[in-house]
Parts: structure tokens; sequence; C-alpha cells
């Protein structure tokens, strides 16, 4: 398989390597320019349809969401508007790979309901049971997500449980399990185990910053600190966060990663800066100040990484950005996509920039 190497420059020894896996499905394009789906056209035949990015049947797709693997598949969530192609009342897609490259798309997995839309988050295998969801001997998964209240805007965290590895999905009763602390864009909450501390850490976004919560069973979280007021860039709202560690190569030294999405980035549009530091379980805090970008261009935004992937840290986007999402683009079925999956890794090099493929 081809492997496309991007490393970005920083000032520190410490660079994020992208992987991109290139060997996804080929789907041909055979429509004609405005010709809409019918009869005698099948879904994924479509002109303009990606030949190499995951995109969903029909209608309108944003943020990956819920990225979790468990036992052989990759399962893909995603903010979807099953009804229009313009963005609306938002659902969890599902789709999910046996390889990470080619996608059986399966019924929506979760919908809104009276305490509201169901907006970007994670999931995790509860492998200890420390929500008590599991029943039988499968693995319960379980999904922290943002509910969006559309007639007052206020958000809250909220979590569902499957103990069909992902396919069927109950909402908890006691909902939210974080109600909004009186913040503004309140949302996408990306959960981790700290095995050190034996406890569930979450990083979720907090319009200008980020706030870090803990937990021992997914259900009560204490507010641990915050971060970002004073830091990277503030060109729009940080969105869909994400924490995770990642050795160094070849050093056997490890660092903690934050990502958050947002706008100011090189191609005036916005996509996923980064800041490399430590992490205790408490706090997070960056090694300096300066603000860098996994991906120069301007479609790729609320990027976010897999969980339960062992000592792989696999990425993904939405292959599309808010200042065009919503404006008359030529795709006449389904609105919105994915990046291709990247692998990254941390390595030292010299002070140079290099695009290198294989």
């Amino acid at each position: 398989m081809d492997l496309m190497k991007r490393v970005v420059r920083t000032s520190l020894p410490c660079f994020l390597l992208l992987w991109c896996f290139f060997s996804f499905q080929y789907v041909s394009a055979q429509t004609t320019k405005g010709q809409r789906l019918n009869g005698t056209n099948k879904l994924y035949h479509e002109l303009y349809r990606p030949q190499y990015h995951y995109t969903p049947p029909r209608n309108w797709n944003n943020d990956p969401n819920g990225l979790v693997y468990y036992k052989g598949e990759y399962n893909l969530y995603y903010q979807d508007y099953p009804e229009a192609m313009e963005w609306g009342p938002m659902h969890w897609g599902h789709a999910v790979s046996t390889d990470i490259l080619h996608w059986k798309n399966l019924p929506i997995a979760l919908y809104p309901d009276s305490l509201g839309y169901i907006f970007s988050g994670s999931a995790v295998v509860d492998e200890n049971n420390t929500a008590g969801f599991q029943k039988g001997k499968e693995k319960t998964l379980v999904a922290i997500f943002t509910y969006h209240n559309p007639k007052t805007n206020v958000e809250s965290q909220a979590i569902a449980y499957s103990n069909d590895k992902g396919l069927a999905w109950k909402k908890y009763a006691g909902n939210p399990v974080i109600p909004n602390p009186g913040l503004k864009d309140f949302r996408d909450p990306k959960v981790r185990w700290y095995a050190p501390l034996k406890k569930w850490m979450m990083v979720v976004s907090c319009h200008d910053h980020v706030a870090f919560y803990s937990s021992p069973n997914l259900k009560d979280w204490t507010h641990e600190s915050d971060f970002g007021k004073n830091e990277g860039s503030h060109g729009g709202v940080w969105e869909c966060p994400d924490l995770f560690p990642l050795k160094v190569n070849g050093t056997g030294e490890e660092k903690w990663i934050l990502t958050v999405n947002s706008g100011g980035s090189p191609a005036d549009g916005r996509s996923t800066q980064y800041f490399i530091g430590t992490f205790n379980g408490y706090s997070f805090t960056a090694d300096d100040h300066k603000t860098r970008w996994l991906d120069d261009g301007a479609d790729e935004y609320a990027g976010v990484t897999w969980s339960n992937t062992g000592n792989r840290t696999i990425f993904m986007g939405w292959i599309d950005n808010w200042p065009a999402a919503n404006k008359n683009v030529p795709s006449y079925v389904w609105r919105g996509g994915m990046t291709l999956p990247m692998e990254l890794h941390l390595i030292k090099l010299n002070d140079t920039t290099e695009f290198v493929t294989k």
C-alpha cells in the first residue's frame, strides 16, 4: 500500500507525521452533470462522487463522530441530516469497515429527541464495565455526545450505550451527564481511559478554550482544569478537541498532543491546530506558545482520532469547510465526506519541511 508521509515544521524537534492510506474502494462517476439519482443510476456512481473518500449515501454530512475500533471493525459515526442536502437537525449516521478502506453503510445510530439535536462526540469500549451497562459477555460501547437544544442554543453532554458492537444504541436515562455550566458553545466531548489514575478523561470545547473533566464511570463528571484562552489561534470557535499520547519515534520519549479545530489556518479557512506538551491526568501544559497546524489546506476540519486502536493513532476529518459547505456545490445526491484516514507519529528532524511520497 502506498503511503504519503507529510511533515509539518515547528521550532521544536517534534513534528506530526501523517501517513495517509490511499487504497480505498474505486467507484466510477458516470452520471452527467446535474443529473439526479433515478432508477437507472446507482448510488456511488454519480458525477463528482469522490473515488477514495468516505461519503454518505445521501444528503448532508459533516463532522466524524464516535470513531471506535472493536472486534475487527472500524466504526465511523458522523453528523448527518438524512432529510436534505443542507445542514439541519443533527443525527449520528453510521458506517463500518474491516480494513478502514471499504465501508458498509448502516442505519442511523442516534436520533434527535426532546433534549435536542445530537451534536459531535466520541465513543469508547468500556472494558471494565465502569458504567454498569454490560449485559452478558459482550463489552459495552459507550457514546459520549453533545445535546444541542435548538430553542435555547444551550448545549450539554450526554451518553448512550450499545451491547451489540455499536449497531443499536440506548440513551442513558440520567442524561445530561454534564449540564451546561453557563458556557457558550459547550460541545464535542472526546473521552479516553487514563490508566495511571484509573479514570476516564474528557476534553470538551468551551467557545474559546477547552475544559478537562474526569469520571470513574462515564456518568459522574468532575471539572479538572481549562486550557487555551491565551494559546494558539482564535480565528474562530474552538471545536472538536482531542487529547492523546504519542511516542517520539526512535527516542522512547512520550508527549501528549492536544488538537482543536478552529479558524485562522494558513489557507484562510478552518483546520486542526495542535499543541505538544504534557498531561498529568488533571491538566495539560504546552511546551511552548507556538501555533501549529496539522493541515495547510482549507478542507480538513473537525478531525479526531479513533479510540481502542492500541499503539496506532489514526486520524480522520471532515473533507469540507463551513465557508463553502452550504453553498451551491455540484453534488446532487450527497453533501460532504471524510478525509483519508491518517496515522499520526511524532518524529525528530532538522528544521526542514518535507513532502515525501512512497
